[in-house]
């Protein structure tokens, strides 16, 4: 699933050629990403204008005239494309046509995406939902501790729960947590003071990396041009299983709990004893 960094990537590839267009035409080829029926979304949709777009957490969030929000989810291998031709998408669920320029098209094989239009007050009261952004100001160690200490749930878990931090996924959890040298299965309130200005630093040095680098493409990501990031050689355990680690050479592990892969180095990131939830 795309996270903070590719969603920032592709907000920043559409704002040049989406602000002061005009939404001419709404085609809906699948439903079913829509939150809403479709002829009500291409209508509310239809004449208005890019005001900004911008991201909060891991959604693309397009401000339009007419106190319109068009909000965007990329699931797990959904797109935002501009294109200039019909088959520069392949998966086509949504299809935008501007007043000028290229068509925006919501892609998605699997369609798990998402795409609804909201009014203002509805999208900011969901925007307080979510916890803090991991690269503004606001985000403290000092904060990051005291989330944690509030948790018995294990660290990674804690990490990826959107209500607690914004637009950090399973990717940049893995690296942050073995950059940090924290087992991903110990429990949040264990970590201590140390620890949390670790993680602080390395999830901030993590996600400015694959922000620097457009982006990790394992498999489906692509920027609003279509073209891949080039973060996946920079990481360090995520999908790594068996090869050495880059601080000790030991052999990188794959475990899984709560439903998802988990990838640490096992002499980096020990677990001690009293840590494990």
């Amino acid at each position: 699933m795309p996270e903070l960094p590719e969603v920032e990537t592709i907000v920043k590839g559409l704002s040049p050629d989406l602000l002061g267009r005009t939404i001419e035409g709404v085609k809906v080829f699948h439903p079913d990403v829509l939150r809403q029926p479709p002829q009500d979304f291409s209508a509310e949709l239809r004449g208005r204008t890019f005001d900004s777009v911008s991201r909060r957490g891991k959604n693309i969030v397009a401000c339009l005239t007419g106190d319109t929000v068009l909000v965007v989810n990329l699931g797990m291998t959904g797109r935002l494309l501009l294109t200039q031709k019909a088959s520069d998408a392949t998966h086509p669920a949504v299809r935008f046509t501007l007043d000028l320029g290229p068509k925006l098209v919501f892609d998605d094989v699997r369609r798990f995406g998402v795409v609804e239009v909201l009014s203002g007050l509805e999208w900011n009261a969901r925007a307080r939902q979510f916890g803090p952004e991991p690269l503004s100001a606001a985000f403290t160690a000092k904060k990051l501790l005291a989330g944690l200490k509030e948790s018995g749930s294990p660290i990674r878990s804690w990490l990826l729960n959107q209500r607690r931090l914004a637009g950090v996924g399973n990717i940049y959890a893995n690296e942050a947590l073995h950059i940090a040298g924290i087992h991903p299965q110990r429990s949040a309130r264990s970590i201590t003071g140390r620890e949390a200005r670790r993680l602080h630093r390395a999830l901030r040095s993590t996600l400015r990396q694959a922000l620097a680098n457009r982006g990790t493409t394992l498999r489906d990501y692509r920027d609003a041009s279509g073209a891949p990031g080039g973060n996946a050689a920079a990481l360090t355990v995520y999908g790594r299983v068996g090869e050495p680690c880059h601080r000790c050479s030991a052999g990188i592990e794959r475990t899984v709990f709560g439903n998802r892969s988990a990838f640490l180095c096992p002499m980096c990131q020990p677990y001690e004893p009293g840590e494990k939830p």
